[in-house]
Order: structure tokens, then sequence, then C-alpha cells
């Protein structure tokens, strides 16, 4: 159950489906209702599946590479907290590589539950690199990773997804109730957790470094 909340609450912030808010309702304006809940709903499952790819593939990736996990952990870190800082200024959008000549592109197009939404405004970088280096952890604590932590694993990602649907479903009625100073002051709160979490993987990184000289 730990570990589950663990997760949960990590993959929630990174994502950070809250500041996605404004950008779904800027794409998806003039689409019918079923229209849109189809879109969050293709969106959320597009999300789920790269994050069960990430977590499951990603260390293979990491192998061929050469990639050490204190590498993976800083990198991580970095973008991690690069993201949590953007949110604190505001620069959510930009930070996602949403500017003006993509969001021309984006708004002539029919499909964009996969890009943008799904990736990179969701699951980026950031959600990528935690969870290869969460997957490597659980393996170096236990030398292997039992059913029980797959399962916890698996969860937190269903559960986000799940949020995910329902925060973009309600998008448009979230938008008129919290206003656009509500959405930026739960972003900027989600974004001081996302640099803690980031400023953390970074730290784990240092330390076992230090460790092993």
């Amino acid at each position: 159950m730990e570990n589950f909340i663990y997760l949960a609450v990590a993959l929630f912030s990174v994502l950070n489906p809250i500041g996605t808010i404004p950008i779904f309702v800027g794409l998806t304006q003039g689409y019918t209702k079923n229209e849109r809940s189809n879109v969050a709903l293709t969106a959320s499952i597009n999300v789920c599946i790269i994050l069960l790819i990430s977590f499951f593939i990603g260390q293979y990736v990491l192998t061929f590479f050469g990639i050490t996990i204190n590498a993976l952990r800083i990198a991580g870190g970095i973008i991690i907290t690069n993201s949590g800082f953007s949110l604190l200024n505001g620069k959510f959008s930009k930070n996602k590589g949403i500017n003006k000549k993509v969001e021309k592109e984006i708004q002539e197009r029919q499909h964009i539950a996969l890009t943008p939404l799904a990736m990179p405004m969701l699951a980026g970088p950031g959600s990528i690199s935690l969870l290869i280096a969460y997957y490597k952890e659980l393996e170096t604590s236990n030398n292997m990773i039992t059913t029980v932590e797959i399962i916890s694993a698996i969860s937190a990602m269903l559960a986000v997804a799940i949020l995910i649907f329902i925060i973009l479903r309600s998008a448009h009625y979230l938008a008129n109730i919290l206003g656009s100073s509500g959405i930026v002051a739960i972003s900027r709160i989600i974004g001081f957790l996302t640099i803690a979490i980031g400023i953390q993987y970074i730290i784990s990184a240092v330390l076992s470094i230090i460790r092993g000289i």
C-alpha cells in the first residue's frame, strides 16, 4: 500500500493533469461533449500504455546504452525539477514543447489524444525516467521485484490514468469553477511537490555515488 501511494502521488505530481486543463479546453473548443469524452478516454489510455512500457521495458534500454541507475536518477531529477519550476513560474505549456507553431499544427489535426495530450504534455521524459528509476530501485533493494510490488505499481499507474480521464472529461466544467487563477494556484502547489521529488532523486544518486567511492 505504501508503494502504491508513493508512486501514485509521484506520478500525479509529475504528470500534472490539473495544469493540462486550460490546454485541453483550448484544443477541444467546439467539440461536442461525447467527442471531448472520447478524447479524454483515449488520452488516458495512451498515457497508461506509455507508463507501462516505460516501467517494464525502460530498464532494458538502460542496459543497452550502458546507462547507470545513478546517471538516470540525476538526469531524471533535473528534468522533473525543471518541470516543477516551470509549473511554479506558470510556463507549463512552454516547458512541454507547446509553442504557437505547434498550437497551430495541433488545431489542424483531427486526433490530439496521443500527440500532444498523452505525449509530451502528460507522459513526458520526467514520468518515464521516474518509472525506470523506480523499477531499478525495487530491483536493487530486493535483488528482484516481487509480484506484490509489480501489482502495486500497475495499480498506481491505472489509478493515475483513471484520474487523468476524470479530470480531462471534466476539464471544461473545472475550468469554469476554478478559473485561470485557481488552476495556476493548484499547478504551483503541484510544482512545488514535483521539485521536491526531482531533488530527492538527485540527492539519492549523489549519496549512492559517495557511498561507492
